[in-house]
């Protein structure tokens, strides 16, 4: 009830505005015009002196000072054969800059491009490399004298005085050895596609190795020619072998490798290395393969001997994160951890004993921003108002004196200056496109860099619908959600639902920060159509603390489904809701969730969209899957329990199933085995393939004939 007059009062709101302004409707070209997108700051990097910050702009990048904005062009592509800055970053000194151009994708992270050395006193542009191949993840040297790249699996360094090139190593070869670069599955899944890292003297290179030989091959056929040709690469489904990681350490001044000891056991996991303020000290983190329990080691990397200072296990998973700062004087670290029930920062000694837990509180710290040594500060970003929100706090190391940075209700992002005297916020909520201001260190603001004041005046001039947040308890639980009402809405009318899902672990869809992609243009379509549009985050998402997330552990998609379809039947019962016509649609996990939630809830649900679905979790990569899953070995039963192949005779009502044929990620393997199914139950659906295209389903004109085919089915067919 409290939702239903709560829809009423934004009705009336709502109708009274109506006859003081006609609005404009939102139309499908919206989608894609630009009418919508936000303004915002491309590649900022903050500078040595703590007045000035750069960014792109175009071909230009760009130096500003932070008090009166005045700008000074560093390099202007336009005077450079058009070359286009694609990326860039700074000597230590700030003399030169490494400029990245012509990058082509490979992964969802990984890159191969072009780069070039610009010196700015001298106004001159050199090629890094005298190869005409294209190299991976260059970065100069904390010096500034020297800069490293990966090119065929393997590592070089380069002089930038003399312009000699050095191989690092040799043995790299496509599919079985790779040095410096992630494999397919830690870049997806742990995040990072470049595996190699400066030391602090800049004289020593540590880096990951892959051996992936023995792990099996996926083949994907790429069409087009006359004859199809094969994607080949490693990717370890869940319960197969993965690639043999170690760490090296290479000294430029010996020409010698040093292998870090990280013990016998191979099938494990190094989430994370990273350095020390020693030049002499690497930090890794270990992990066993169920993601259960994690280590921090610190390796001496003179003869690659370990100590374990750190051990931390969990009865579910421990998630990988970056949270990890090395203090200046040498003696203790500060990382986060969520024994506590939720998620906190904690400052530790060297020796690995916890000194003190530093944030408290039953909220999640979602990141750790930077500890200021000069003012004993820790900034960090937390849902401690609600987890819709994201606020900026700072507080003393010994957990005193803590301080709101942000107040206003919505979503705060902080880039901070490396003095930590400045920083940049890009501060929106649901209904107000981001706003970019410049502040000081304690907070005061500056000046405004972007106020995206005309798309603020389209939200006004056109039918773009807020959303209406709610509460509904839930299969025993108070879960988050918001509504799009129609812009006509009356509450003495029915309307269709098209509920959207995501609810894979730790995620949220309902949040106050402001949406502009796609996703967001098509829900206010839809709306604009006369659809109500519902996103509801089920038990197992994001910043509400371990337990509520973890609770999923070894039977994922049973728990999320329950609460969709338990959600479902509620709104259903809405006088505004015609609880005959009730779809739900979801990309990924929530493809996967929409297929279930069809098979599962085929009495409440009349339509489903599944773009890109996992299909059985046999099919997902060994780290994701085993993360929440163990292995198929372990919990078969788990693995059977949701799965949207073993539930496709149960799918009653009208079906879309939507794939890329080239998607590394959630393989069309998936969608082949669904419609295998399918068939063999004799269920009638719809779907729809789009030729060599990854996840995402990118590319050309794929993207609007996908939202048009979308759109059809549901106004078809719900």
């Amino acid at each position: 009830m409290r939702l239903i007059l709560r829809c009423c009062v934004v009705l009336c709101v709502f109708t009274t505005a109506l006859f003081a302004q006609q609005k404009q409707p939102i139309e499908f070209e919206h989608l894609f015009d630009g009418t919508f997108s936000p303004k915002g700051i491309e590649n900022i990097r903050w500078m040595n002196d703590g007045r000035f910050y750069s960014a792109t702009d175009g071909q230009r990048i760009i130096q500003y000072n932070i008090l009166n904005g005045e700008e000074t062009i560093l390099f202007d592509g336009a005077n450079h054969d058009d070359l286009v800055v694609q990326g860039y970053e700074f000597s230590a000194d700030e003399r030169l800059l490494l400029i990245k151009t012509d990058v082509e994708q490979l992964w969802r992270r990984s890159t191969k491009e072009n780069y070039y050395v610009y010196n700015i006193n001298t106004r001159t542009l050199t090629k890094l490399s005298s190869s005409e191949e294209k190299q991976q993840y260059a970065e100069l040297s904390p010096d500034g004298t020297k800069a490293a790249y990966v090119q065929h699996n393997n590592l070089y360094w380069v002089d930038l005085a003399s312009r000699q090139e050095t191989q690092i190593t040799d043995d790299g070869v496509f599919n079985s050895i790779i040095n410096g670069a992630a494999d397919w599955v830690y870049e997806e899944e742990f995040g990072f596609a470049k595996a190699w890292f400066w030391s602090p003297g800049g004289d020593r290179i540590a880096f990951y190795r892959f051996d992936e030989a023995h792990v099996k091959e996926f083949i994907m056929e790429e069409w087009g020619g006359l004859y199809p040709e094969q994607v080949r690469f490693k990717y370890p489904k869940a319960g197969e072998e993965n690639a043999v990681v170690s760490i090296h350490v290479f000294d430029l001044n010996t020409g010698e490798t040093t292998a870090m000891d990280i013990g016998e056991e191979t099938d494990q996991y190094i989430p994370r290395i990273n350095w020390t303020l020693d030049n002499d000290i690497l930090a890794i983190r270990r992990m066993n393969r169920l993601q259960n329990m994690e280590e921090l080691l610190l390796a001496d990397v003179t003869n690659g001997s370990i100590e374990v200072i750190m051990t931390e296990t969990s009865e579910t998973w421990i998630d990988v994160h970056d949270d990890l700062i090395f203090l200046g004087n040498g003696q203790q670290f500060i990382t986060t951890s969520e024994k506590s029930g939720f998620n906190h920062a904690y400052l530790y000694s060297l020796e690995g004993e916890e000194i003190r837990q530093i944030t408290t509180g039953e909220y999640d710290v979602t990141q750790i921003l930077g500890y200021d040594e000069r003012n004993y500060n820790l900034f960090y970003m937390s849902a401690e108002v609600s987890p819709l929100q994201r606020q900026l706090y700072r507080v003393r190391v010994d957990g005193r004196r803590k301080q709101a940075m942000t107040e206003t209700e919505g979503w705060h992002s902080i880039n901070m200056s490396k003095d930590f005297r400045y920083y940049i916020q890009t501060y929106s909520d649901h209904n107000k496109p981001p706003v970019i201001t410049l502040h000081e260190g304690d907070g005061d603001q500056v000046r405004v860099l972007e106020d995206n004041a005309e798309l603020t005046q389209n939200l006004g001039d056109f039918s773009w619908e807020e959303k209406d947040f709610f509460t509904m308890d839930v299969n025993g639980t108070t879960l988050n959600g918001y509504m799009i009402f129609p812009p006509d809405f009356a509450d003495s009318l029915e309307y269709p639902v098209l509920m959207y899902v995501y609810g894979g672990p730790g995620s949220q869809t309902v949040t106050r920060a402001f949406e502009s992609g796609q996703r967001r243009m098509w829900h206010q379509y839809m709306a604009n159509q006369g659809y109500i549009i519902v996103s509801i985050d089920n038990r197992g998402t994001g910043a509400r603390g371990r337990d509520f997330k973890n609770q999923t552990y070894l039977k994922l998609g049973v728990l999320e489904t329950e609460d969709q379809v338990a959600a479902a039947k509620q709104i259903a019962q809405y006088s505004f809701v015609d609880s005959e016509r009730i779809g739900i649609w979801g990309w990924s996990y929530g493809g996967y969730m929409s297929s279930l939630a069809l098979a599962e809830g085929n009495d409440i649900f009349d339509s489903a969209i599944a773009i890109a679905p996992v299909t059985h979790w046999k099919f997902y990569d060994t780290i994701y899957t085993e993360r929440f899953m163990r292995t198929p070995q372990e919990n078969a039963e788990g693995y059977d329990a949701a799965a949207p192949i073993l539930l496709a005779d149960q799918i009653l009502g009208d079906y879309l199933l939507v794939h890329g044929t080239g998607d590394d990620n959630v393989h069309y393997q998936n969608a082949v085995a669904m419609v295998d199914e399918l068939i063999k139950h004799d269920v009638q659906f719809q779907t729809m393939y789009y030729p060599n295209l990854a996840h995402s389903i990118y590319g050309g004109n794929a993207r609007r004939h996908l939202w048009r085919l979308m759109s059809n089915f549901i106004l078809e067919e719900l």
